[in-house]
């Protein structure tokens, strides 16, 4: 048993099984369920704990999880004991540390390398899956699947939702599949036919989904790109001096975007969205102002009838399930506290994985800064990188930055001295 758990094709079907679970998490759980969903999660994370037991020997226990990720889902942890609901809060939390789990596994049982190819078939599959669903509902039967969520609009050019329940979701995951097949495409991992035929399929989902999400994140993901690429050729003695210099074109960009926010909201066509949104977020922030440092316990997707989430769609009129914002979710139900380790987990990944990308000659060190960067931009839209797919690219990233530059790797020698490294 050992030998199989701790096998190289084991951990490749694990790998693969765990990103098709998590990135069809809508389709399992409208066709067999939610109880299935927890089931099959709660099977993988059995075989998860056996992989790092099989691999104990060879997996140093001192870097398995950085500590900002620890730190976080200890404080979800702690803010169970002042929710509205313990028992459901409880449940929520042992969702997100079992995300966690699954994606510390992989992250140490596979390379950038593997863990891309493995993402990038799973993304093929699924997208092929959505294309094909909507084309069976639009087009060939020209009635609505209902129980997927899917409306039929592709014979109208959208929008669209695919397998993923909503356009918006549907255009983040075409996002992180591009980046995904790029770096496929960068290193040749993947025919050159397949690549191209991939991201062909990525970028029209993309289009049809209709989502505003899809254009900004886009353009984020891209500007990522070639700043990323400018720095990787610069020369090695210039290149702090390049990273500084871009870090505060970034950060003036950043604070112009805030302020012409109106405007750019206007020329995308989602000012009435934005209105929804400035409304939500306003509430959220009227109930932050109680509990401002402990928030008011982790539940991930919101429990629509506990306190606040229930009185806050009772105002609005409306029914949210999240706050249409990572950052914003996490400030209502872990505090302060919460925000500035989840900003501390972000932020400390994509500087030590920006470093790594900058300076190592194989583009597919690229893959990890730029979904970081998607993360985070999409966090402004949605909340979904705090829960699924979306979670667990983020603990992923996480994992994966600190394994090249972490300071618990000098104290095993596995850095040389003098490496950049942040706290881990």
């Amino acid at each position: 048993m050992r030998r199989l758990l701790g096998s190289a094709d084991f951990a490749r079907a694990f790998t693969l099984t765990t990103f098709a679970a998590l990135v069809g998490s809508h389709l399992i759980e409208r066709l067999a369920g939610i109880v299935t969903l927890r089931a099959v999660v709660a099977g993988l994370c059995v075989f998860a704990l056996g992989i790092l037991w099989a691999r104990r020997e060879e997996i140093s226990l001192l870097r398995l999880v950085p500590t900002t990720l620890l730190l976080l889902v200890a404080w979800a942890f702690a803010s169970v004991f002042w929710s509205s609901d313990p028992f459901t809060s409880l449940g929520r939390w042992t969702a997100m540390a079992a995300v966690a789990l699954l994606a510390v596994t992989i992250g140490h049982i596979r390379d950038t390398l593997q863990t891309v190819r493995a993402l990038g078939d799973v993304l093929r599959a699924a997208l092929g899956l959505s294309l094909g669903l909507e084309v069976l509902s639009g087009i060939l039967l020209d009635v609505p699947l209902k129980f997927l969520g899917i409306q039929g609009n592709i014979a109208a050019l959208g929008p669209i939702q695919g397998i993923f329940g909503t356009r918006n979701m549907l255009g983040i995951i075409t996002v992180v599949a591009m980046i995904t097949f790029a770096v496929e495409m960068r290193t040749q991992s993947v025919r050159p036919g397949t690549a191209a035929a991939s991201l062909t399929l990525a970028a029209a989902l993309g289009l049809l989904s209709a989502s505003p999400t899809v254009l900004v994140l886009a353009v984020a993901v891209g500007t990522a790109t070639a700043v990323l690429m400018l720095v990787r050729a610069v020369p090695a003695e210039r290149r702090r001096a390049v990273q500084w210099s871009l870090a505060a074109v970034v950060a003036a960009a950043s604070v112009a975007g805030y302020v012409q926010r109106a405007r750019i909201l206007d020329a995308l066509g989602a000012t009435d969205d934005l209105s929804m949104r400035t409304r939500l977020w306003s509430l959220a922030g009227f109930y932050t102002s109680k509990r401002p440092v402990q928030g008011w316990g982790w539940f991930g997707p919101w429990e629509v009838d506990e306190q606040p989430f229930f009185t806050i769609n009772q105002l609005l009129g409306q029914h949210h399930t999240t706050a249409l914002n990572a950052y914003v979710d996490v400030l209502l139900q872990l505090g302060w506290a919460g925000l500035l380790l989840l900003c501390a987990l972000g932020g400390v990944a994509l500087v030590r994985s920006w470093m790594t990308a900058s300076q190592r000659r194989s583009i597919v060190y690229a893959w990890t800064p730029l979904m970081l960067v998607a993360l985070a931009v999409t966090s402004v839209f949605e909340s979904v990188a705090l829960f699924g797919v979306g979670w667990m690219l983020l603990c992923l990233c996480a994992v994966r930055a600190g394994q090249s530059r972490s300071w618990r790797a000098r104290l095993t020698g596995d850095v040389p001295t003098g490496s950049f490294s942040l706290p881990r």
